[in-house]
């Protein structure tokens, strides 16, 4: 298989040892290309200089995540903008609105998810987001930029039947993460999984959150990697009834029709 990862925080600390093997490790398991996402001014910069370094391996993304979205400003914003403007930052984000665990306020969530969106349509980049017990006002938001901005992926989809009729509604792409593979909070989005288009599925890793549960033998770390997104493709092709190679060509042409990066 050759899979494209749209989503790994590999800016993260815990990969500040041994990122190369990291890499290798995916290489070897078929992920040929990862997004390396953005969520605050520090991880920004780094993940535009992995991908400045290594581009045939790394894209990345700009943004501010909800969590710190407090400490977003006038000078935040004109660093986003300057370096969502390189040519290997593919995408605005992580941006949106977390109401589970607030850990900014949400008047500051949403001030700050608006500026991203008048941002991705400013740059005409598709938008990474987050969306978590925030639907509705965060689904208004989106309706009311969606002509002016060219698309993007809801991030670690993990809601319900009417959220995904929604974003699908407005051409949105839906991220799937190893949530999937959780036989417990993944239950839900397991039965979801198949009424995704085909041509509207992403698949990400979320490194390095998000383990797969479906790991066999279970791993003595809790650290995911890109290279555990074949344990994605796997429990997507379970519950979806197609075959894991098809869904590996399928996620791979969608990346690349959204973000103009992936294989070939």
């Amino acid at each position: 298989m050759n899979l494209v990862d749209i989503g790994a925080n590999l800016s993260h600390e815990s990969f500040s040892d041994d990122l190369d093997e990291v890499v290798t490790g995916a290489q070897a398991a078929g992920v040929s290309h990862i997004i390396v996402t953005g969520t605050n001014q520090k991880s920004n910069e780094a993940a535009l200089s992995l991908s400045q370094a290594r581009p045939e391996v790394f894209s990345c993304t700009a943004g501010y995540h909800p969590h710190v979205a407090e400490s977003f400003d006038e000078n935040a914003l004109l660093s986003v903008r300057a370096l969502a403007s390189e040519d290997k930052c593919v995408a605005i984000g992580e941006t949106g609105l977390d109401f589970n665990r607030n850990l900014s306020n949400p008047e500051s969530q949403l001030e700050v998810f608006e500026e991203h969106l008048k941002l991705a349509a400013e740059l005409g980049k598709p938008l990474f987001l987050h969306q978590r017990d925030a639907h509705p006002e965060f689904i208004a938001l989106l309706r009311r930029y969606r002509k002016q901005i060219v698309g993007g992926v809801v991030h670690c989809f993990t809601d319900n039947e009417q959220a995904l009729e929604d974003y699908l509604a407005l051409d949105m792409y839906i991220g799937i993460t190893g949530w999937i593979c959780d036989e417990r909070r993944g239950a839900e989005l397991q039965t979801l999984a198949g009424l995704i288009p085909s041509d509207r599925l992403l698949i990400e890793t979320d490194s390095p959150y998000l383990l797969p549960r479906t790991i066999r033998p279970k791993p003595k770390s809790r650290r995911n990697e890109p290279k555990h997104l074949v344990e994605v493709v796997y429990t997507l092709s379970r519950c979806c009834g197609r075959p894991a190679e098809q869904l590996a060509l399928e996620t791979s042409e969608n990346t690349k029709r959204l973000f103009g990066v992936g294989p070939g």
